[in-house]
């Protein structure tokens, strides 16, 4: 049995990776709650899918068999940390 085959087993919700993007997830949901009514129809929106797209991106990649997906969809995950983290740069200037 292969590593990622053992860590499979026991699903993704073990990964610490993913503990915390889920973590950050719920953070971004409850930050833009309280953004004022012009900002919660641009950027909260974009700062959810955003935030959202973090954690389906490692799911997507854990379930893939190849090493070589499971790297595409982190560095996938990682372009969506960058762009909320540009958003929350953006919104506290």
């Amino acid at each position: 049995m292969s590593i990622k085959t053992a860590y499979q087993k026991q699903g993704y919700e073990k990964l610490i990776v993913y503990q915390k993007s889920f973590g950050l997830v719920l953070a971004t949901y409850k930050l833009t709650k309280g953004y004022p009514k012009e900002e919660l129809f641009v950027l909260a929106p974009q700062m959810r899918r955003a935030a959202i797209s973090i954690t389906a991106n490692i799911v997507k990649g854990y379930s893939k068999t190849s090493r070589k997906e499971l790297i595409r969809f982190l560095d996938i995950s990682k372009g969506s940390i960058n762009e909320l983290e540009y958003i929350l740069r953006f919104h506290m200037n």
